[in-house]
Order: C-alpha cells, then structure tokens, then sequence
C-alpha cells in the first residue's frame, strides 16, 4: 500500500472507532445524567470519613454511579476528600468513577465481548479492594493531612439536598439531566477523541511484530508464568504513554486484542488510566507531588496484582479469552443494528443537547470550564480533527480512483 493509501485506512478505522461506539457513548452518559441528577449523593458523603469496608464501599457505588471522565474523577475525588472523606475513600472512587460506570461496560462490550466485561468488573472490585489495603498498610500520615490541608479551601462542595421522586416528574429535572449530559461529554470528548484517532493509526501503521517483541508474544523459550508478568508489568506504562483518559483507550486495548497481547497485560493496560501524566499532574496540584506520585505507586501495584489474579481466575474457570476481534470487522460501515442504533440516539443526544440549553436560560449560566489537559492537550485535539478530515479525504479519492 502507498503512503496515501495507508493513511486514508487509518483514518478511516479511527472514524470506524466512532461509528460503532456512537450510540453507546449517549446511551451510557444519558443514563450517567440521569443517575447524578436523579440519586441524592450528599448524604452519602458523611458516612466515608473512615478507611473501613463500609467507607469504601460507598465510595466504590458513590464512583460507579458518577462520570466516566478521568478529570471529572480526580476533581471530584477531591472534593470528597474535602468534606472529610478519607483517602482510602477518594482512591476506591477514583478508580470506581473511571473502571465500573455503565457507559465504559457498554465500550468494553462492544470492542472486546463479554469476558472482558465481566473481567473489568470483577477486577474493578479487586482492584479497589486491593488499593484500599496498600493504602491501610503503607499510610503516609503526615504527607495525606499535609494534602488534606492543601484542598481545605479548593474546590466545590458537594451539596446536594432534594426530593428525588419530585425532581424526576419535574421539566427542570429532565433539563438538568441535559445539563450533567452536556458536562459529561464536555469533559470527555478530547480523551475520546484522542484516544479513537491513535488507536485508528496505530491499528493499521504499527506492525504487529511491535507488540509481538514488546509483549514477549513469540517467547516460546520462556514460562508462561513469566510472560504474563511481563505483559501485566508493562502494560500500564504503555497505557501511560499514550496520554489518554479512560473510555478512550479501549479501541487500542482492542488493538492490543488483535496483536497477541496476553489477557493479563489488556487488562492492566484498560486499568491505568488514572496513571498517564496528565492525571498525575493534575493529583500533583490538588495535593502536591509526594502524594501524586504516592497514589501512582499505589494503583500501577494495585494494577499489576489485579491483573494477574484475574488471569489466574479466568484460566481456571476456562474462560480467558483466546479469540481475537478483528479490527476490520469491528470498524466496518455498513446498514445494521450500529446504523440504526447511531440514528436514534442521534435525536436523544439532540434533545438533551436541548435540554441543556433551556436549563443554562433558566438559570442564567454559561457552561462551567472543565478542568482539562491545557492548551497542549487543546492543540493536539485541533491538530487530530484536521487529521482525520484529511485522510476522510484522501480515502474518498483513493476510493473513486
């Protein structure tokens, strides 16, 4: 293939990336919406101030129920920890925020099947079970109350205080469900876009004895046992050098399904999300760096472990998986359930999109400013959708030619 040509396939596996995933992501942050808008979460908040299972379980359910973006994650992690949460707390939502929210389910179920899924919310449990006990057991005490002070008077409380059964028969309700919709996809749209558009160029441009030599695919000479640590010890600096937030790296954790990446090692890479620099440097200006790079060390062994627990679990019940989804038949466009599922939720994205707009009138607001990645991430966003638009392009020449 030429160089024209093999770039118009990238782009056009990338847009297939979007294509397929369309519907799911408005299904997953409209039902995300409903969730926050509808489920009082303030009472709560009081009842995590402890490092006990009944703290973290609260935490973890509190996480599932919120936002799958990662920044929306650490903000309002910190905000939980404001009110008083402790950080074994704010960890166990952090990861239960971006690993076990319905809208990433979906993702997983689409782009890697049912194992997966069922994998990530197992593991999901472990991992923050996992987390919690390092936490207990290596607690820094004056570096986390020396970040607690940090955040004393940053960030926005969590004050929230209705009757849910009347907010949900109400207009305003419904409008504000548009609202936290419109936030949602506000704070994510750059990971997702980022993410899909990588994945779309590494699928086709990257040979596959890349990964074969990175994740020891090939290694007949070495034990099994061996190359799955291998793959699990990796995988989260992969996953980091990516720079991509949580629902965008599952195209490439499907890439990395398609190379001969071992089941532990795409399970630790779809974990570590939290773990890319731009996150970490956003934990650093919430509690300083000790404690950034403190929590960094806590998940990528929290990871690890997970990861290779999970293989070991799977293996015994038979049912790690071992058929690789093909990139080429995941991103094909064509007149089927992804079709019609893409038009309607096009008019429900529209009418919430709507929605937001008569609750910004009625409230007299403009949109709130996402914490975000900075005019870095911002160029590399502007730079990628002209990416894209050139290679659409280029693949509707080098089709009609």
């Amino acid at each position: 293939m030429s160089f024209l040509e093999l770039y118009a396939e990238s782009a056009k596996t990338a847009l297939g990336f979007f294509w397929k995933s369309g519907w799911a992501f408005v299904l997953g942050y409209f039902v995300s919406g409903m969730i926050q808008a509808f489920v009082p979460k303030n009472e709560l908040t009081q009842y995590m101030g402890e490092a006990d299972i009944k703290s973290v379980s609260l935490s973890t359910f509190f996480g599932a129920i919120s936002s799958s973006c990662s920044f929306a994650a650490l903000a309002a992690a910190r905000s939980l920890v404001k009110k008083g949460a402790h950080f074994i707390a704010a960890v166990a939502f952090m990861f239960a925020s971006t690993n076990l929210v319905i809208e990433l389910g979906i993702l997983i179920l689409i782009f890697l099947g049912w194992q997966f899924l069922a994998a990530e919310i197992v593991g999901g449990l472990i991992l923050i079970a996992i987390s919690s006990a390092l936490i207990k057991l290596t607690y820094p005490e004056s570096w986390l109350e020396a970040a607690r002070d940090k955040v004393e008077s940053e960030g926005d409380e969590l004050t929230e205080d209705f009757d849910w059964k009347k907010r949900i028969r109400s207009k305003e309700g419904w409008q504000l469900v548009g609202h936290k919709f419109v936030n949602d996809w506000k704070m994510a749209w750059e990971d997702i876009l980022i993410g899909f558009t990588i994945a779309g160029f590494v699928a086709v441009l990257v040979p596959e004895s890349f990964w074969t030599a990175l994740f020891l695919a090939d290694a007949q000479h070495l034990p099994d046992w061996l190359v799955t640590l291998e793959n699990a010890l990796v995988a989260p600096f992969v996953a980091a050098a990516t720079f991509i937030g949580s629902m965008g790296n599952i195209p490439l954790a499907t890439v990395l399904n398609e190379n001969g990446v071992l089941f532990a090692g795409i399970m630790g890479f779809i974990y570590s999300d939290l773990m890319v620099p731009p996150l970490v440097h956003i934990n650093a200006k919430y509690y300083g760096w000790r404690v950034a790079l403190y929590i960094a060390g806590v998940m990528f062994v929290s990871i690890v472990i997970t990861a290779l627990i999970l293989n070991g679990l799977f293996s015994l019940l038979g049912i790690v998986p071992e058929s690789q989804r093909a990139i080429a038949e995941i991103t094909q466009f064509k007149i089927d359930y992804t079709f019609w599922m893409n038009l309607i939720f096009v008019w429900i994205a529209a009418w919430l999109a709507w929605q937001n707009r008569k609750y910004l009138q009625d409230h007299d607001m403009k949109m709130m400013k996402m914490e975000g990645g900075g005019w870095l991430k911002r160029t590399i966003v502007y730079l990628f959708i002209l990416v894209l638009t050139a290679g659409l392009t280029a693949y509707l020449f080098t089709s009609i030619i």
